[in-house]
């Protein structure tokens, strides 16, 4: 994926977040506006999965239910 698309698909995941918080306003639990971030996602045709397990290394193991993504867009995760 080019720096440009990754921009572009930043840009929409952002965009739809603020859309969620826009019309939900604050103080919900976490899992509403995940799923209505999720929603918001579909609505945008981008693909994504909820709750996706990504396993860890630990001490040369691997731990399949290591950590959980809340949310994994376009089959891409973004880290710094």
């Amino acid at each position: 994926m080019s720096n440009q698309s990754i921009n572009e698909l930043s840009h929409e995941l952002i965009g739809a977040a603020i859309e969620v918080h826009r019309e939900l306003g604050p103080g919900l639990l976490e899992s509403a506006y995940e799923g209505a971030y999720a929603h918001e996602l579909t609505l945008r045709s981008i693909p994504h999965v909820r709750q996706k397990l990504m396993p860890i290394v630990y001490k040369g193991v691997v731990i399949e239910t290591g950590y959980r993504i809340d949310i994994l867009a376009c089959d891409r995760w973004f880290s710094n």
